[in-house]
């Protein structure tokens, strides 16, 4: 193996502090001593010459090339001891101006995407900066000046190494701060940017903020931005709700230290721990409120301007709803465990939440009752159109549940943060998403129960015409005409139209046997293809008593047989002795003495208590003569009567 020498140039190693090559590797920078970076090609010809302002009183300690291949010209980053970071094009045409540091920088490193620089230097600690050179925080602090200091290729991983020998190895976490309210997501990108997205139309506006982004809140018209000194609050320039244009509302020009943020019409809400503070866009304090627990989540709720709701969810499972213009917070209801998310229905009637240990508890607010409860979920929340539907999240899936339904499931990655309509909005990792689900499978469920009105309610939500039809079809075979009509209507289906409309005619017409025959009929149907439950409830209905007993005595419905028993007149004997008969026959006697009695059908009566060995019931009161006649005559071989009783006797 031997070395080629390309170029040897007379640049002395004391003058010569740094030196870095292009990504293509066709030019090296030298950062020198006298505060001159030389820019040479391979041949070692200098193309540029970069001075510094302060000369040889501000030497060039550092340099190194943004690694990105994303941006449109090679970037210089340059650190010098005049204290200032710098950047410049290979061209030596400066971007931006001069950074100050307050230290003198001993290192710098990019990532390898290019998009954040780590520094050191004699301030003894490292820190990170964006790509142009806005300062982002402190990764760690040392004893003695940083000397170097490299980021791990494609990772968030910084090791350091410090004038004394310490090698220190730090992890970058960065974590998604963001906002939602309804299809509008704000997020922070790059760390100093904030990024509108509308999840409906894809239309997407950036406000620069130049400063780190710690808080964001959206609500309505309002964007609440926190920056280290101060909070900007944006708001819409009209009120179109596909306008993406912002402007500069209120400053307020304070630090503040907390956990949460949200934006309200008129005012900003500040959590930090237990502590919750109420601030006009003036920022003058007007509540606040001690809670007996950390604050683990907060969320506006609604209200009119001014008169907000939020609702608060506390690490020893407490429930509350506050007010802004209200100085006592309202206890909704007290759980056991420690709360991670909360949504409350559109009506606000029933609370959702995801606990500690991953489960959704539904309750009824009114009540405090808790409704139904799920497990393996990490997010919760309720459909802003329907009010008897939500979504929860965990363990890859995506879970849509509909009333007291069972739950319908996909496979999701992420955390649910919003469901409207039949879009779904999701977040992974940094992407948010609005996933099109399709309603089908829960309007089924609630087609399987008759429940036409919300399965057409769901429908609309978004289903396919074959959906629709299939409703359409239930809805009229169930003589639920202005659901069906709703459903056709949608599918453009004119000749079920007209026949809708002439039964509706034939109904109108006010004749009762016509009205009788129609639903006698769809009984006749209901009865044929085995829905034996609404076949009975037609013929009842329709005054068909014996046809609707003898399908409930059938299927052995026996609450349902005794509740029509008792509403039957006492002379209408023959559906009474059909319900006794099938009362005997199910073992309920009970009940068939019951009907006998009020039929006032005492042999029966009789019979009845002699066949099940009831002796102590069986007592006549009074008999004429021609029921005594003929109850001695009936074949009673284990049995003998004497006036008022019967007794029994041993049978030879």
């Amino acid at each position: 193996m031997r070395s080629v020498p390309t170029w040897i140039d007379k640049v002395h190693d004391r003058d010569k502090v740094e030196q870095w090559w292009t990504n293509d590797g066709q030019y090296l920078a030298i950062g020198m001593m006298n505060g001159v970076v030389s820019i040479r090609n391979k041949n070692g010809e200098e193309k540029v010459k970069i001075e510094r302002p302060g000369g040889a009183l501000s030497p060039i300690w550092s340099i190194a090339w943004n690694p990105s291949k994303d941006e449109h010209n090679d970037i210089l980053a340059v650190a010098d001891w005049g204290q200032k970071l710098s950047f410049y094009q290979l061209s030596g045409k400066q971007i931006g101006k001069d950074r100050p540091l307050n230290y003198d920088p001993c290192c710098v490193s990019y990532f390898s995407k290019g998009e954040y620089v780590v520094m050191g230097g004699s301030d003894n600690q490292v820190s990170l900066y964006t790509k142009d050179g806005v300062r982002l925080g402190t990764i760690g602090e040392q004893n003695s000046w940083v000397w170097s200091c490299k980021v791990k290729p494609d990772s968030s991983y910084v090791v350091v190494g410090c004038q004394d020998g310490t090698l220190a190895f730090y992890q970058l976490v960065f974590s998604t701060v963001h906002g939602l309210y309804k299809d509008r997501y704000a997020y922070r990108d790059s760390m100093t940017d904030v990024i509108v997205q509308h999840l409906i139309t894809e239309q997407k506006v950036r406000i620069k903020c130049r400063e780190l982004v710690k808080k964001i809140a959206i609500y309505k018209n309002r964007l609440a931005i926190q920056l280290p000194e101060k909070i900007l609050i944006y708001e819409l320039y009209s009120d179109d709700s596909a306008d993406m244009h912002y402007r500069v509302k209120e400053k307020i020009c304070k630090k503040f230290e907390c956990n949460l943020l949200v934006v309200c019409s008129r005012h900003i809400i500040l959590c930090q721990e237990k502590r919750l503070q109420c601030l006009s866009f003036n920022s003058v304090k007007e509540k606040e409120w001690l809670m007996e627990s950390l604050i683990r989540y907060i969320k506006v709720i609604g209200g009119s301007p001014g008169r907000e709701g939020l609702l608060v969810g506390l690490k020893n499972g407490a429930i509350l709803k506050i007010f802004v213009d209200n100085p006592f917070a309202i206890t909704l209801l007290k759980q056991a465990t420690s709360v991670r998310c909360l949504d409350m229905s559109s009506s606000r009637s029933k609370l959702a939440v995801v606990d500690e240990h991953n489960t959704c508890l539904v309750y009824d607010i009114h009540t405090k009752e808790l409704l139904f409860q799920e497990p393996n979920a990490n997010s919760v929340a309720w459909n802003t159109q329907c009010e008897d539907m939500l979504c929860f999240s965990g363990n890859g899936y995506l879970n849509i549940k509909a009333s007291n339904f069972p739950v319908h499931q996909q496979k999701l990655q992420g955390f649910v943060v919003g469901y409207n309509g039949s879009k779904i909005f999701c977040l992974h990792v940094y992407a948010m998403s609005a996933v099109e689900v399709p309603q089908s499978a829960p309007m089924y469920q609630y087609l399987e129960r008759k429940m036409y009105k919300e399965a057409y309610q769901i429908a609309c939500l978004g289903v396919t015409d074959n959906d629709w039809r299939e409703l359409a079809m239930e809805a009229l075979e169930g003589l639920d005409f202005e659901t069906a009509k709703k459903a056709f209507i949608r599918i453009r289906d004119l000749r079920y139209l007209e026949l809708i409309n002439s039964i509706e005619d034939f109904l109108a017409s006010g004749d009762p046997k016509d009205t009788k025959m129609l639903i006698t009929k769809q009984a006749d149907w209901a009865q044929n293809i085995n829905e034996p439950k609404a076949a009975a409830e037609m013929y009842l209905s329709a005054g068909e008593h014996m046809k609707a007993i003898e399908i409930i005595g059938d299927n052995g419905w026996v609450d349902m047989l005794i509740d029509q028993a008792r509403k039957l007149d006492k002379a209408e004997r023959e559906p009474l002795s059909k319900c006794a008969f099938f009362f005997k026959k199910l073992q309920h006697h009970g009940y068939a003495a019951e009907i006998y009695m009020k039929m006032g059908d005492l042999k029966s009566l009789v019979l009845l208590h002699v066949e099940t060995n009831h002796w102590d019931e069986v007592r006549i009161p009074a008999l004429s003569q021609d029921n005594h006649s003929s109850f001695c005559n009936s074949p009673c071989p284990w049995c003998s009567i004497s006036h008022n009783a019967i007794r029994p006797q041993a049978i030879t």
